[in-house]
């Protein structure tokens, strides 16, 4: 301990007592006044002492009874958490004893007291244990920036973090607040720093600076410059928040940054200087405890700190059982690998699986990224759930299975393939094209959705409503849809940004005929003393939401399965096909300049996510659709899934109110006595198309083309003609007996 004195002496400041003189009564008042019944003095002294006997028994269980010594500040004893997958691997140790490494306050640089004292508590020579500053600041940040601040002091911390829990009660605070003047008096400034600079968690197993220092960069805190001074002064106040080698890396400099700004503020640094360092490239240490699934570990390290808090998470000895698979794992870490490896030439540095059980909403693996440990790309940020990517056509099945279920189409519902521009008052005309700028004329909404045509998708979702589209899709999970007038009608073609925690959770209610569940990742949790204190396996998969009806999910599903309705644009033996498991749903997205390939499919049992792509959200070369990249490696990490766990081929039943008829295989109607070529589709029941009519209108016709003239176009040479017309639900019409029909003409929607 430093035996320097404190810069400020403690002061005793007295107290006087006053007492009030009772005004005498007249003489006049006693006569007239007649004395009451009163209880004696010795009376009320009795019941005074039995009321403060009472409140000091009160006080002191409550408060005193078990309140550790201010002397124990040095003298704590952790044990270390471990995390394990479902089986009972091993995958990660959490511990702090064993890199707990002392140092003396007067062998770290200025920089790094200057550092810290000015992030959190910038009056610690100049009060007593509470700082009206940081109480202050943190009032204002609270109502005025709309941010929850803390503004406990370095003395406040040392005890919270050292002594006791981090539960938020009465109780506590007032504990915290005993324990902190008992530790100012009984503690200089300098050693109460001192501690601070040892017991303080900096995230992972480094606990104080001078671990921390090794922990990041690899050298003695007495070597720290400006900038790695600054950035590890801001881990404290969350470690695992803002750690470098946590979930969320760029949140390490956004702190880092906020430090040297207060540095400037406290006339530590100058405002170049801050500038200067928050430059600098940092050159991070290689994590060299061992770990296995990394991001999916770090993950669950989050969660149980905002569960159990930093301290409880690092030194309290929990062993934690999650719901991770090993062996899928490890599969799906050394597909990931090998895939990407192969695809860097192409400008493929990157990519990312999530695996799940969508009746339960547990996440059997986790690979963030293509390697945790390549710092050069970025290895430790977590795409699956972290990056906001846009999804490509893989957001289409949501669209269409909200129109399916509110009855604004069915499986069969022609929709016109063709040249369209959508208008809207005030707005530039919204005019999508298909991945090969070709036009396949009328198509149903199954064969639509399973070759991923853009135009009719946008018609679907325009039939929707932009905000009812928005609002539904909160609901199957998507947490990133947010104003709908950030948004257009090509959010249906991946336009908006999403997670891909969130496209697992959507595609899972598809999965569970339309009841959403939730992503699980820790199963139990037990203490030191093996008592169970957090238990999820007796309420896995019986919680959900119903999102949409189970017949709209369903229908949807067999679509996504329907290696036939697909087969136009990926061929009958794609990626998308598995081998002795044809029952899966799968759909594929591709985002315009190629900055994002994915792959998403399912059964009830099992549904793997996969995105590849670049961190930097650069292009790649070679990812022509959704056929090839992403989908390869869904296809092994899959099949391998299945096999493992030999699981049955299933297919949920199909739900009563789905019923099968035959239809037109152009107009998607019933045939009734048309003599229309027909095929077999599902239906929910109550939205049965109508039996097929005389299909001859009146319109009038180009008579130098033979062509249908456009609405507003001026043409010289036209006559009625009678021919033989189709519409779809948005009103455009497609002629089958007009020359080149196959590419009818640009038709405008007001929206």
């Amino acid at each position: 301990m430093v035996k320097k004195k404190s810069l400020i002496s403690k002061k005793m400041f007295p107290f006087r007592l006053f007492r009030k003189k009772r005004k005498s009564q007249s003489k006049n008042q006693k006569k007239l006044t007649k004395k009451p019944k009163t209880i004696s003095r010795k009376s009320l002294s009795v019941g005074l002492v039995m009321v403060l006997v009472l409140l000091g028994a009160v006080f002191y269980l409550i408060i005193l009874k078990d309140l550790p010594s201010p002397k124990k500040l040095s003298q704590e004893t952790s044990f270390s958490t471990s995390i394990h997958d479902r089986n009972g691997k091993l995958l990660y140790e959490i511990y702090v004893d064993k890199n707990r490494l002392p140092v003396r306050l007067d062998q770290l640089p200025d920089h790094i007291k200057e550092a810290t004292l000015a992030i959190e508590d910038q009056d610690f020579y100049h009060h007593y244990g509470f700082s009206l500053r940081g109480i202050a600041r943190a009032f204002y940040k609270t109502v005025f920036g709309r941010s929850l601040q803390g503004g406990s002091t370095i003395t406040q911390q040392l005890v919270k973090n050292a002594l006791l829990t981090p539960e938020r009660t009465l109780t506590r605070k007032v504990r915290e607040a005993l324990l902190t003047v008992a530790t100012e008096i009984i503690y200089t400034k300098d050693e109460i720093l001192e501690m601070y600079f040892n017991q303080t968690p900096y995230g992972g197993t480094a606990w104080g600076i001078e671990a921390a220092a090794r922990r990041y960069f690899d050298k003695s805190a007495s070597e720290l410059n400006l900038a790695e001074a600054s950035l590890l002064a801001g881990l404290p106040a969350s470690p695992t928040t803002y750690s470098p080698f946590g979930a969320w890396p760029q949140l390490a400099k956004d702190r880092q940054a906020l430090v040297l700004g207060r540095m400037v503020e406290a006339g530590f640094i100058s405002e170049k200087e801050a500038d200067q360092a928050k430059e600098e490239e940092l050159k991070y240490a290689t994590i060299k405890e061992p770990i296995s699934a990394p991001h999916f570990v770090m993950y669950v390290k989050e969660q149980l700190v905002n569960i159990f808090g930093q301290k409880q998470v690092e030194q309290g000895g929990l062993k934690v059982i999650t719901s991770l698979d090993w062996e899928i794992q490890e599969e799906a870490q050394n597909i990931v690998k090998e895939e990407i490896d192969k695809s860097l030439q192409y400008n493929v540095t990157n990519g990312a699986v999530l695996v799940t059980n969508p009746k339960t909403g547990e996440i059997l693996a986790m690979v963030g990224s293509r390697d945790y440990f390549d710092n050069e790309l970025g290895g430790n940020f977590n795409v699956t759930t972290n990056a906001l990517r846009q999804p490509g056509s893989s957001i289409k099945p949501i669209n269409y299975a909200i129109a399916l279920d509110k009855g604004k189409i069915t499986a069969a519902t022609p929709l016109i393939d063709a040249p369209t521009c959508f208008t809207q008052a005030g707005l530039k005309s919204y005019c999508p094209s298909n991945y090969n700028n070709s036009f396949n004329g009328i198509v149903q909404a199954r064969f639509a959705l399973g070759n991923s045509y853009n135009i009719p998708a946008v018609k679907v979702l325009a039939l929707n409503g932009l905000d009812v589209f928005i609002e539904e899709a909160k609901d199957f999970g998507i947490t990133t849809f947010t104003n709908p007038k950030n948004y257009g009608l090509s959010l249906t073609l991946g336009g908006g940004e999403v997670k891909m925690t969130d496209m697992a959770t959507a595609f899972g209610v598809l999965a569970n005929l339309g009841v959403k569940k939730n992503l699980v990742t820790i199963l139990e949790v037990t203490d030191k003393d093996g008592q169970i204190i957090l238990d999820n396996r007796k309420t896995l998969g019986q919680i959900g939401q119903r999102v949409i009806g189970k017949e709209a999910a369903y229908i949807t599903s067999h679509i996504l399965l329907d290696n036939g309705a697909r087969s136009a644009v990926f061929g009958p033996y794609s990626y998308l096909v598995v081998k002795e498991h044809p029952e899966v749903s799968v759909k594929t997205g591709t985002t315009n300049n190629l900055r994002d390939n994915w792959t998403i499919g399912y059964n009830p049992s099992r549904l793997v996510a996969v995105w590849i792509g670049n961190n930097d959200n650069t292009p790649m070369r070679s990812v022509s659709s959704g056929a090839v990249g992403a989908s390869s490696i869904w296809n092994k990490v899959i099949t391998f899934v299945f096999n493992k766990d030999e699981l049955p081929e299933e297919w949920p039943s199909k739900p009563e109110n789905v019923i099968g008829a035959s239809v037109c295989s152009l107009s998607g109607n019933l045939p009734g006595e048309s003599g229309c070529q027909t095929r077999f589709e599902y239906f929910i029941k109550g939205y049965l198309p109508p039996v097929e009519g005389n299909r001859q209108e009146t319109v009038l016709i180009n008579r130098d083309t033979g062509t249908l003239v456009k609405p507003g176009e001026e043409v010289e040479n036209v006559e009625h003609q009678e021919k033989t017309i189709l519409r779809d639900p948005l009103g455009a019409i497609f002629c089958l007996d007009c020359p080149n029909s196959e590419k009818p003409d640009s038709i405008r929607y007001p929206l």
